[in-house]
């Protein structure tokens, strides 16, 4: 996918917000649209298919937990990466349990923003050509786990570690850990090994 151009937007309120992104992105040659509130993204993301979203989770008007949940949360199907600064870190993990794919922290570092968009696209998209994830979703509580907590569960369940997890599925491992916390809380698993027992033995 090196050379693939990919089309990008950019939802921030500040300008030179925006600027550097459009910038960093522009430099890779990727095409990129940039809005200053979420009316005006949600607007055109009806109309237009983007492989990447960066979505400021502060903004005057909706926030950016609410335009992530007029997207439609995890069904909408590119990756969502939400904007935060250290102060933000609580509402990104929100935003990550509501459907963002991962969050980019305040300052940005260009190697690491084009490196973390493309493996996301990458893995969005091996994701969707393979299909289910071939792990047995019979056991209790597989209905209340969203599609993203269902990638996690069946990489930690085939015994990949935070950081090989998030290598296959395009996001940090932070925030596997964000997601492995959730699984273990919905399923009730007091450890790995226990949400390990709950896979295998309720699923059958």
């Amino acid at each position: 996918m090196t050379d693939e151009v990919l089309d990008i937007a950019v939802v921030d309120d500040d300008p030179p917000v925006r600027d550097s992104l459009m910038t960093i992105f522009e430099i890779e040659g990727w095409r990129v649209r940039t809005y200053p509130d979420g009316d005006s993204f949600l607007l055109e993301a009806k109309r237009q298919k983007f492989d990447c979203v960066i979505l400021d989770v502060h903004m005057p008007g909706r926030s950016g937990l609410e335009v992530l949940e007029a997207l439609g949360g995890h069904h909408y199907t590119p990756p969502v990466f939400v904007i935060s600064g250290q102060g933000d870190i609580p509402m990104a993990v929100t935003a990550i349990k509501n459907g963002a794919h991962d969050f980019l922290e305040k300052p940005f570092d260009a190697d690491e923003v084009i490196a973390a968009v493309r493996e996301a696209v990458e893995a969005t998209r091996k994701r969707a050509a393979q299909g289910n994830d071939k792990l047995s979703l019979n056991f209790t509580g597989a209905d209340s786990l969203t599609p993203r907590e269902k990638d996690v569960l069946a990489q930690i369940a085939h015994g990949a570690s935070n950081k090989e997890a998030g290598r296959t599925l395009g996001i940090s491992p932070r925030t596997i850990e964000v997601h492995r916390a959730r699984i273990m809380e919905k399923l009730g698993a007091r450890n790995t090994a226990d949400l390990v027992r709950i896979v295998f033995t309720d699923g059958g």
